[in-house]
């Protein structure tokens, strides 16, 4: 029998990564949106891990069965942490990311190089059948470059520096994206989790 599993979110660009990375689980993959979930979910959890299972506990209460979600953000070492776990609404929801970023980069004027180190953080949280459940984490490592660059991201992209790229994650390749993102690395952490749990 094909399993199903529910990750909560309508994004159809998450849902292709999600889709691509769990194929071969032997699951149908939908999205809230595909399962006829409609709710809103607040996000009052402390942690990235926290949030992420707020939103599949309150997904997998409408659906059961397996139900995944996640939450992530960007974490800077010369601020200890912040952004942080609320990285979507730091310094202010309406405010542009555009503006959000030539913040952080100001904020950090005059720190060392080595000392710009941040990372995206990813955690995906799994509700199982039976309510037990499950976290996976990942991450992609740079620094903070002290300008933006490139048009191929959102959000924080444009201000990680990926070292081993010489570029920011906003500039490297979808493709390359996929293959050190932080999210794909939680993703292929949780997939291994779940082949034990549904015998594939």
């Amino acid at each position: 029998m094909e399993h199903k599993i529910v990750f909560a979110t309508s994004n159809a660009g998450k849902m292709r990564e999600i889709r691509e990375i769990l194929k071969d689980l032997g699951a149908e993959i939908l999205s809230m949106k595909e399962a006829g979930v409609d709710i809103d979910i607040v996000e009052d959890g402390d942690t990235f891990a926290a949030n992420a299972l707020i939103k599949a506990k309150a997904v997998w209460e409408k659906t059961g069965g397996i139900v995944l979600a996640d939450d992530s953000g960007l974490v800077i070492d010369a601020l200890n942490g912040e952004p942080g776990v609320y990285s979507a609404r730091y310094m202010g929801e309406k405010t542009s990311y555009e503006i959000k970023n030539w913040n952080l980069i100001h904020r950090l004027d005059g720190v060392p190089e080595k000392k710009r180190t941040a990372r995206f953080v990813c955690v995906i949280a799994a509700v199982l059948p039976d309510g037990r459940t499950l976290t996976a984490e990942g991450t992609m490592e740079g620094v903070i470059a002290h300008e933006p660059a490139g048009a191929g991201g959102f959000g924080y992209d444009p201000i990680l520096m990926l070292p081993e790229y010489g570029k920011t994650s906003a500039e490297i390749t979808m493709d390359e994206k996929n293959a050190i993102s932080h999210r794909g690395k939680a993703l292929r952490a949780m997939k291994k989790r779940l082949a034990e749990e549904i015998g594939e």
